[in-house]
């Protein structure tokens, strides 16, 4: 049977539940306990892959196509449980999901409503995605207080008392402020938070209190007394300068073990020898690579946090400290004065273009990939950052001076990149797109296997084979792909059935390292493993800069 952590959270949004939640998932399954891991998110939106990074963050793709929360993203770094569709739901779905049985008639002329309706699908939905683990925990989005997330509180309340009491634990994590001018915590927003969750009928069993120190004892007492949480369940959730410690705070502070008591889990001692070997590798690095991170969403990080942490996980891997340098492609166009202004360029030892939507800051992109190329400086292209490379090339190369991509200009006199008519996603099904199609509905989504092209960089790195995910509209087209090729474009990697690009570099005897590829391999890597193609590449950022 299994067992249920409800993850929730107080006074203000962007403390860190996802981060608190997959690090107590590391804990326990390193005590030999199964984990899956379930964000309840409770915007009306049926998936975050229509709103905007600056929004939301980084939209994270799972093997199936989903496009869900980043917070998936931190839950498969920290535990090696693949997410899926099921891991994943919003109120949207869930609304959805109850209109059409409504509307087939499923409730038998009843008036459809909140409860119970709602929170019934809502817990069937929790319950659909725990199958199979020891214990699943759930994060619910939002903060307490919020009317968007009271159904989903409604509904783990209900499962709480449905499962009975040694089946279900309550974390809420809440925020201890210091002010300066008192020179103390202040406990108050943490009390009143509690007694909002407390009103919905939620006890929480422990408290994780977000702060920029320790918890002085007094204070613990005192918190503890307020809201009926024992002072050994109350928890310092101090801040961090690596998420990759967190996992080793909590265990030190007996959270995994009040957790096991509270569920009656008997499991062995918890070993993170793995996590200490991370944090060892990221205070102890023997280099230092600087990454030219040219991208137009980096005012805020959380656009491509699947992409930064990937990068810190091959500096973990290559005894190196990742230096990213963001840099925004508009700046590099000059102003809109048509000069590209390359020198934020000048002294990095890699650059990297990532994937992104629209035509704003294209132009900056193209004359980065320029420069990586013509000064042979390690490049990686991810997504865009591929089709921006074979429209570069196409244009100072292959003489095809008019190149583009029809995203951005549909009477381009050569459409390199372009939308194709279907495409076969990871269940063999047939998906079809076109200009007036949704925009949710024109996506390759997810995990696709594809061979790779002997002796060439893309199978140094992957093998014979690379199975990686998707989410972009637009394909390279095809009837260029031999005119790239005479003029010294390698395909490194086609899809078996469409025959789409996947991979593209240029020969070793041409420029070092050049790569780049449709998909989005960030999304598979992991602090414990890193991953081949970033590590391949910090590793040619450092031989750059002539480390060996």
């Amino acid at each position: 049977m299994t067992k249920y952590v409800f993850v929730t959270g107080g006074v203000v949004s962007s403390l860190g539940k996802g981060i608190a939640a997959a690090s107590l998932g590391a804990i326990l399954e390193s005590r030999g306990i199964k984990v899956t891991m379930l964000k309840l998110d409770p915007y009306i939106n049926v998936d975050p892959g229509t709103m905007s990074p600056f929004q939301h963050g980084e939209v994270f793709v799972t093997d199936d196509g989903a496009e869900t929360d980043l917070d998936l993203g931190h839950y498969e770094r920290f535990i090696t449980q693949r997410m899926a569709k099921r891991n994943n739901f919003t109120t949207g779905q869930i609304y959805e999901t109850v209109i059409k049985k409504e509307r087939r008639g499923e409730y038998l002329g009843k008036t459809v409503q909140v409860i119970p309706h709602i929170t019934d699908e809502i817990k069937a939905h929790v319950k659909r995605g725990a199958e199979g683990a020891d214990v699943a925990i759930v994060e619910v989005g939002g903060t307490v207080g919020d009317i968007e997330s009271l159904p989903f509180l409604e509904a783990i309340r209900q499962m709480g008392f449905e499962e009975g009491r040694n089946n279900a634990c309550y974390i809420h994590l809440t925020l201890l402020p210091w002010i300066p001018t008192a020179g103390e915590l202040k406990t108050k927003p943490t009390q009143h938070s509690v007694k909002e969750l407390r009103e919905i009928g939620i006890q929480p069993d422990i408290l994780l209190c977000r702060a920029d120190r320790n918890i002085p004892e007094e204070e613990r007492r005192k918190i503890a007394l307020f809201t009926n949480v024992a002072p050994e369940a109350v928890i310092s959730a101090i801040d961090a300068d690596s998420i990759y410690k967190i996992p080793g705070f909590l265990h030190e502070q007996m959270l995994d073990e009040i957790v096991c008591r509270k569920l009656e889990i008997t499991a062995k001692p918890a070993d993170l020898s793995s996590w200490e070997k991370i944090t060892y590798a990221l205070e102890n690095p023997k280099h230092l690579v600087n990454i030219a991170f040219v991208g137009k969403y980096i005012d805020l990080a959380d656009s491509y946090k699947s992409l930064t942490e990937a990068l810190i996980h091959a500096g973990i891997h290559t005894e190196s400290k990742v230096k990213i340098h963001y840099i925004d492609s508009e700046d590099i166009e000059g102003n809109g004065t048509g000069v590209p202004n390359l020198g934020a360029l000048e002294n990095m030892d890699a650059i990297l273009v990532p994937g992104g939507f629209g035509v704003r800051g294209t132009e900056g992109k193209i004359a980065a990939i320029q420069y990586a190329r013509e000064n042979k400086v390690p490049y990686l292209g991810i997504c865009l950052g591929m089709q921006l490379a074979v429209i570069e090339f196409a244009r100072h190369v292959a003489g095809l001076t008019d190149a583009n991509s029809t995203e951005f200009n549909p009477q381009a006199p050569y459409k390199l990149i372009g939308l194709i008519d279907e495409w076969q996603d990871a269940s063999g099904n047939i998906e079809k797109r076109d200009e007036n199609s949704d925009l949710g509905g024109t996506m390759r989504l997810g995990a696709q296997a594809c061979p790779i092209v002997p002796n060439t960089m893309a199978a140094s790195i992957y093998g014979n084979q690379v199975n990686e995910r998707h989410r972009h509209r637009y394909e390279v087209n095809n009837n260029y792909v031999e005119q790239l090729k005479a003029a010294g474009l390698v395909i490194s990697a086609r899809t078996p059935t469409e025959d789409l690009c996947e991979m593209i570099e240029l020969p070793q005897n041409v420029h070092p390292w050049f790569v780049a590829c449709q998909f989005h391999p960030e999304f598979t890597s992991n602090p414990r493993t890193g991953h081949p193609l970033f590590t391949a590449y910090v590793k040619a950022a450092l031989w750059h800069q002539g480390v060996k």
